[in-house]
């Protein structure tokens, strides 16, 4: 349950973050309220599943599969462009979220 609780904060972040960018520096009121909530819940959700797990590694893991998810949405829905060298760099980082997991 905590790892499912650090996974869905960590979408409702990347997904929050879609919406930041879509606010327009916070000046269209939707995607504005869309991010504040996404991020809100993200909070919550994270500190439900930190309650049982070091607040060091779940941090970087919420991070990581962040960071990860917000690739996805960026090329899924903002149509952005990764050269070769960008997912070599976004494979460290998955694996140094796969690496916490197993440590």
């Amino acid at each position: 349950m905590t790892l499912l609780m650090l996974i869905l904060a960590s979408v409702a972040y990347a997904a929050g973050g879609l919406f930041m960018k879509q606010s327009s520096g916070v000046t269209q009121w939707v995607p504005t309220l869309a991010f504040l909530g996404l991020f809100a819940g993200g909070s919550v959700l994270q500190a439900l599943g930190m309650k049982s797990a070091d607040m060091g590694a779940s941090y970087v893991f919420v991070l990581g599969v962040e960071a990860i998810v917000a690739v996805v949405l960026s090329a899924a829905v903002l149509h952005e462009a990764y050269s070769p060298s960008r997912l070599a760099a976004i494979a460290l980082v998955a694996a140094g979220v796969a690496w916490l997991r197993v440590s």
